[in-house]
């Protein structure tokens, strides 16, 4: 990693001592996804996936390191073609060594100001299966830093998933933001 790859910390909330956020590269997909593997709630897409996203979509994206700059934590999110005012953040998982430390919530207040400052994003949308609450949790107390108002609708029925045992994906609208 360069200098001109690192990120300045979260505005809203620190990141826990000894970590830092910083851009996703294409070497750190691996990572990822054993990250979202190993967090045993997240839908897992390929390994590929993980690295396609670090190297396309690093600008919307971010990951924690530790010391040692090992990626322990993540959020991948892209802004919407069809809503350039909009971040549409995909996945947040953090490792399980480091949970319960505020570092969801930082990573994703240090992604939005970023995209926020550098593309003029002003919500951001999520989708939640019903019953994550950890979710529910992270993307409200989200909401309420950022003095912004959730509308909730079900963007995805059950249904329209093919492999079905899917729960239905319930968009999470937020915004505007205040930053």
């Amino acid at each position: 990693m360069t200098a001109a790859h690192a990120e300045p910390q979260a505005g809203f909330l620190e990141m826990p001592e000894g970590l830092r956020i910083d851009r996703p590269e294409a070497a750190d997909g691996a990572a990822l996804w054993r990250i979202a593997r190993d967090s045993r709630t997240l839908d897992l897409n390929s390994s590929y996936s993980y690295l396609l996203w670090c190297r396309d979509f690093a600008g919307t994206s971010a990951v924690a390191r530790d010391a040692e700059g090992t990626p322990v934590g993540f959020v991948t999110g892209y802004v919407r073609p069809e809503h350039p005012g909009t971040l549409l953040v995909w996945q947040v998982a953090v490792d399980s060594a480091y949970r319960g430390r505020g570092l969801a919530a930082a990573l994703l207040d240090g992604l939005t100001a970023r995209v926020a400052a550098e593309r003029g994003t002003t919500g951001v949308e999520t989708t939640i299966t019903p019953g994550n609450t950890a979710s529910e949790r992270l993307f409200t107390s989200f909401a309420r830093r950022h003095g912004a108002g959730v509308e909730r609708e079900v963007l995805f029925p059950a249904e329209r998933f093919p492999d079905g045992g899917h729960d239905p994906e319930v968009l999470y609208r937020i915004g505007p933001l205040a930053f």
